[in-house]
């Protein structure tokens, strides 16, 4: 028997610029429910971005989610007692959540800076298609092109 489809839970947008993705990135920053903390990272991050790239830090952010999404993923597949790396196009939901993931996650990787200068220097790099987490798409990427051969073991 097949479980039961999981509800989504319906996210409000964040206060200052009414998105959903910021809010979605102000809760994928929190820890243990220090949302305020959070919400003063991200908006701080946003206007230092806007500052340095002279746009508005909303574009900003958008331009960088857009840069880091990625297209195809790999995904461990067992067929005759081996296991094959075939690659799979990304569902939406996960690209984003992805991409939030890997930019917040080079933002912590640095050190001996507030996080909202790391957030905001991350954001930009992301922007402008520099960075760790667009060098993170870029390998996955890769790996995906290399394990193409395997592509019809999808279904």
């Amino acid at each position: 028997m097949r479980r039961p489809v999981k509800k989504k839970s319906h996210l409000e947008p964040d206060i200052k610029y009414s998105n959903l993705l910021v809010a979605k990135l102000i809760n994928y920053l929190m820890k243990s429910g220090k949302k305020a903390i959070a919400m003063r990272v991200v908006y701080n991050a946003l206007d230092i971005a806007e500052t340095k790239m002279s746009k508005p830090g909303l574009e900003v952010f958008e331009r960088a989610m857009e840069n880091v999404s990625p297209n195809m993923e790999l995904r461990s597949r067992r067929i005759g007692g081996a296991n094959y790396q075939v690659p799979i196009e990304v569902r939406p939901e996960r690209r984003t959540a992805l991409a939030l993931r890997w930019i917040i996650e080079s933002a912590r990787s640095q050190k001996g800076k507030p996080m909202s200068e790391k957030l905001a220097e991350e954001l930009i790099n992301a922007a402008n298609n520099t960075g760790n987490a667009i060098k993170k798409k870029n390998d996955m990427h890769r790996m995906a092109e290399a394990n193409k051969a395997f592509a019809h073991f999808a279904w």
